[in-house]
């Protein structure tokens, strides 16, 4: 590996230069590997714009220097970004690129195109630990599924899980927290009910081999089976582990609605309880009847944040958010991995359909939310149901000649699936207002797709989600400057995972860089055609590796893991 030079210029003065701010550091003629030039540099912390050079050695930022004085250093390929903004790259703090890392091409085209450069997963579920129960939450796992995951299981499952991904070759960094759903099913399957002190022991041991294997802290969803299985202890109980590796708390509330405030005040607990910090995934007030405590949310986190707990949140830019259609059945329907067979009995479907016209327990349900005209249908794979993908739950069921809940229940018994399904619940004035706050960050919330190959439906925010911040909220709405943007993109998600080597623009630091037009940066994907790439991101470099040359992807995968510092090798 070559090493960056530079020369040292001694200046005049009286009492001579002892102090480091006496001497000034004059780069080298090179040679680099890339220079990129005449650009605007917005460096991820915040500060101004400046107009700069900036020259990479192998993986990292070899020189930051005034604009043109390394127009004669000798370069491989030199990029004029004369008219664009040079950035870091983006950090998706909510990735679900899993299956594209592990078995797929490892592109994440969508992904990179936007201008990310990590992509960070682990929200309820991971490939590891794995065990018996992770693996056949019913009945005894086959040799030949055991057989396909033996290298996730134990201590160092976690890590070669990660290790794995990289192996396949991607083209983003990668890391994890580890799933809490993960952890509750290894220590108690599917199984409803609090967990007992050896399961709870189970669970333990597998939060510290994730810790240790690099998982940045825990990552739940609380609206979900079996996650939402979980009590309050429980989850400080699993949370308390990772507290002497750094570990943050990031968690999937268990309300986004009717009890938002409550599970705000839960998941702030949660955090005080095991000694953690707290990250909130995609902060909303879901229901129009809750848009009112979006604000209420935002002084509550606030009052906290001034009490000296450090909770944060992040979101993406959308008023509509995508899950299953099983969000709109109580939790218990899928306990114990009996989800089709509740929903394929006659008397158990009057009980499930009692409790959501009569609902007297907490849960979220989101169809009753959104309004079954605000549920569109995306992920339907028989024939016989190609029809009504992109309709809406309420369009089906008026076609069928049945109410929205047996229209549901039948759908996902036929399809034996979850059935992938868009939720509009939120206000575009409360996007606006989230925007604006100092600890929010973003994330996609998606996997990574590649649009020639692509099928189906799926939500827009895989493929425009930090372009259409940049496009409608900083440009065309001036929501927030240009700088506040792009510190939360990069920064932010650097410092809260404890990524000290990426996420801004300077000397030594890794070379995770975009390149984009200011004025054209824009994103395409809409809920009914989705799979259309942004533009105006010319650039995207990871690890100094041009991933992206004028705004097409060039096959490269230099994406390395990135781990919690937690992580013992």
């Amino acid at each position: 590996m070559r090493r960056f030079t530079f020369a040292v210029l001694s200046l005049a003065c009286a009492t001579g230069c002892a102090r480091p701010s006496d001497v000034a550091l004059i780069p080298s003629a090179g040679p680099f590997d890339v220079v990129i030039e005449n650009g605007r540099v917005v460096d991820g912390t915040g500060a101004a714009w400046f107009y700069g050079d900036i020259g990479i050695v192998d993986d990292r930022i070899g020189a930051i220097t005034p604009r043109g004085m390394l127009g004669a250093a000798s370069a491989a390929e030199r990029i004029d970004a004369t008219g664009m903004v040079v950035a870091p790259g983006f950090i998706d703090i909510q990735s679900h690129s899993r299956g594209a890392f592990l078995r797929g091409d490892g592109r994440v085209v969508s992904k990179i195109t936007q201008g990310i450069t990590t992509e960070i997963m682990g929200e309820s579920t991971t490939n590891a630990p794995v065990n018996r129960w992770t693996l056949s939450p019913t009945g005894e796992p086959t040799p030949e599924q055991v057989e396909r995951v033996t290298d996730f299981m134990g201590p160092d499952g976690f890590s070669n899980w990660l290790q794995a991904m990289e192996a396949n070759g991607v083209s983003t960094n990668i890391g994890s927290f580890v799933g809490a759903s993960t952890i509750r099913m290894y220590g108690k399957g599917q199984a409803v009910g609090p967990a007992t002190p050896a399961e709870l022991d189970s669970m333990r041991t597998a939060v510290r081999w994730a810790m240790e294997g690099g998982a940045f802290g825990i990552g739940s969803a609380l609206i979900y089976p079996p996650g939402n299985f979980a009590s309050t202890h429980e989850l400080i109980e699993i949370n308390e582990v990772t507290a002497p590796y750094g570990g943050v708390y990031i968690t999937h509330m268990r309300s986004e609605a009717d009890n938002f405030l409550e599970a705000i005040r839960e998941a702030i607990a949660i955090g005080v309880g095991a000694g953690v910090p707290v990250e909130i995934y995609h902060l909303k007030a879901g229901g129009r009847r809750n848009w009112p405590k979006a604000a209420q949310a935002i002084v509550l986190i606030d009052s906290a944040r001034a009490g000296g707990v450090d909770v944060q949140a992040n979101m993406y830019p959308y008023v509509a958010g995508g899950t299953g259609l099983t969000a709109c059945f109580p939790p218990w329907v899928a306990a114990d991995g009996n989800l089709i067979d509740n929903l394929s009995d006659p008397e158990t479907r009057k009980t499930i359909r009692a409790e959501i016209l009569d609902q007297q327990k907490e849960w979220e349900n989101l169809c009753s939310l959104a309004t079954p005209a605000g549920v569109l249908i995306l992920g339907l794979n028989r024939e016989e149901h190609r029809q009504y993908v992109g309709q809406r739950l309420s369009e089906i069921a008026a076609d069928q000649g049945k109410d929205w809940i047996d229209t549901a229940m039948d759908l996902i018994v036929s399809e034996r699936q979850r059935v992938g399904t868009i939720y509009f619940m939120m206000s575009e004035d409360n996007v606006k207002l989230q925007l604006q706050q100092p600890w929010m960050k973003f994330g996609t919330d998606a996997g990574g797709f590649d649009p020639d190959s692509a099928r189906g439906l799926t939500h827009p925010r895989a493929y425009g989600t930090f372009p259409r911040i940049l496009g409608k909220y900083v440009r065309d709405e001036q929501v927030m400057p240009l700088e506040e943007a792009i510190r939360k993109m990069s920064s932010a998600v650097a410092t809260r995972l404890s990524i000290h080597d990426r996420g801004t623009i300077k000397q030594g630091m890794f070379a995770d860089i975009v390149v984009f037009d200011p004025a054209t940066i824009q994103d395409h994907a809409t809920f009914e055609e989705p799979h259309q790439l942004s533009t105006g991101m010319h650039y995207v470099l990871v690890n100094g590796m041009v991933v992206v040359r004028d705004g097409v992807h060039t096959g490269a995968k230099p994406g390395r893991v990135l781990r919690g510092p937690g992580y013992r090798p």
